[in-house]
């Protein structure tokens, strides 16, 4: 299952239909979906404001593909509240102690002008 993975490459799509990857922390909800938290004015969150469709496929930490894995296609909603709290927590269940590390690298970077810290989530709903 993808969300065995430690990292996914998140393929979203721009209004002309061009493909954009990234590698992304990904975890299962326990409800047949998956996702992840971000920052609502990354370019993933407004790519996917225009074109729910996404791929994903088991990578490394620079979004290289692993050998032998299969891409998976599906479609994804951004949420907030109750949904980013409980993907937040899924992430952090996983993840654990490198969630604080990247928490904190983020708020040094918004210090500086840049992003801002994870404020939605992106939930997946996998093909079969």
């Amino acid at each position: 299952m993808i969300t065995d993975e430690k990292y996914a490459r998140l393929t979203t799509y721009t209004r002309s239909g061009e493909a954009k990857t990234l590698p992304i922390w990904l975890a299962d909800l326990g409800d047949g979906t998956c996702g992840f938290t971000t920052w609502s004015g990354s370019w993933k969150a407004k790519r996917l404001t225009n074109d729910p469709r996404v791929e994903l496929q088991a990578s490394d930490t620079r979004g290289h593909i692993n050998e032998g894995s299969e891409p998976l296609t599906g479609t994804a909603i951004i949420a907030y509240d109750a949904d980013f709290v409980r993907v937040r927590k899924a992430i952090q269940a996983k993840y654990g102690f490198e969630v604080t590390l990247i928490r904190l690298l983020v708020w040094l970077k918004t210090l500086f002008g840049g992003g801002g810290p994870s404020d939605c989530a992106i939930i997946i709903t996998l093909q079969d």
